[in-house]
């Protein structure tokens, strides 16, 4: 499983960031398949969360961050 990491940091204050994990549900989701489906699932991300801003983002293996 893959899952989307994005980097985002507040709009009034852009030294504090933090890094989300959005996982995809597709069990064999490809690596190409994650990158055509990020802006959309990213653009959720941010309507939902009008007070950040995107850095950066990146598709990788499901758990490689600790949710802690």
């Amino acid at each position: 499983m893959l899952e989307l990491m994005v980097s985002v940091c507040l709009i009034n204050d852009p030294s504090r960031c933090k890094d989300v994990a959005l996982t995809y549900s597709a069990e064999n989701l490809t690596p190409m398949q994650c990158i055509m489906g990020a802006q959309p699932e990213i653009a959720k991300w941010i309507e939902a969360h009008p007070k950040w801003v995107l850095r950066k983002w990146t598709c990788q293996r499901a758990g490689l961050y600790a949710k802690i």
